[in-house]
């Protein structure tokens, strides 16, 4: 059994830059919408979340600074040690590496996103801290709702997540673990509430990853990483799209097919919107997430 995270009195704070503007309500609704409250939670202007690294198990509390200038990250005592390799993939979860201003010229040029963007100035892409823990939701999510694929995420949270120690009420699992997916038997992912061609997938997914064979992150190769996913079973260009976009942190990525992208382009033919898009690179990721948060659902 893995043991559970100490809880300190004690966390330490990180002051991440932030390039203005930045839409800190939309980015952290993004997450909670599509996680578990076991592991991601917001309060007022906190967002809040269990983190793994390595051996290192325990939890953040994220908010801006009154100036607007820095992301306020708290970090539990457990994950002390942990900070300095964990700055870069705060940095990729709140996405504050890209500047929004280069973003927010190209893509204000064209009429559908325009207002959008004049409503959400720096809307950002959501990141993640693991890239299974991500590749896991986008298969879950496959072909069904938000609000469907967020239940049965919750359920391999309660089950495959370990226990962490919060002072904060509910946030007590950390996100589900690869190996432990990759090494039970297929019933236990059946009896989640999966069929049995969607547990072997989400097995292949584990185990490709736990054997290094796969390598979810922002540093890999994304044209042979885009490949691996394909050649897993069950996995499509919608997975892997998004994927791409929000493990790898591609900001062109551009899940074409996915319904809500469509309906709030007024389309019906994944073909015609990618045609549209052309006029959006290099940051279609970017008008996705817009489009996403403009129907206040998909993704």
């Amino acid at each position: 059994m893995t043991p559970a995270a100490s809880n300190d009195a004690r966390p330490s704070l990180m002051r991440l830059p932030i390039r203005a503007p930045f839409d800190w309500h939309s980015l952290r609704g993004f997450f909670v919408s599509r996680g578990a409250s076991a592991c991601e939670q917001v309060d007022g202007l906190h967002y809040r979340r269990t983190v793994q690294h390595g051996a290192a198990l325990g939890w953040l509390s994220a908010r801006p600074s009154p100036s607007g200038q820095q992301l306020l990250v708290q970090l539990s005592p457990s994950l002390g040690p942990a900070a300095r390799p964990l700055r870069p993939q705060l940095l990729q979860l709140f996405d504050l590496n890209r500047a929004p201003r280069p973003v927010a010229a190209q893509l204000q040029t064209d009429s559908l996103l325009a207002p959008l963007l004049l409503q959400r100035p720096g809307l950002r892409v959501p990141g993640c801290l693991q890239g299974f823990d991500l590749a896991l939701r986008a298969v879950l999510g496959q072909q069904i709702s938000v609000k469907a694929a967020t239940t049965v995420y919750g359920r391999f949270v309660r089950h495959f997540g370990a226990r962490v120690q919060t002072p904060f009420a509910g946030l007590d699992r950390g996100p589900p673990c690869a190996e432990r997916i990759a090494n039970c038997r297929l019933q236990t992912l059946i009896d989640r509430g999966l069929t049995r061609r969607r547990a072997q997938t989400i097995q292949a997914l584990a185990r490709a990853v736990t054997s290094g064979w796969l390598a979810l992150l922002p540093q890999a190769d994304h044209a042979r990483t885009r490949e691996q996913l394909l050649a897993l079973p069950g996995i499509g260009p919608w997975t892997v799209e998004y994927v791409a976009l929000r493990a790898l942190g591609d900001g062109d990525a551009f899940p074409a097919s996915d319904l809500g992208l469509l309906k709030a382009a007024g389309l019906s033919k994944p073909a015609d919107l990618l045609a549209r898009a052309e006029h959006w690179r290099p940051w279609r990721g970017y008008a996705a997430v817009h489009l996403w948060t403009a129907l206040g659902a998909g993704g």
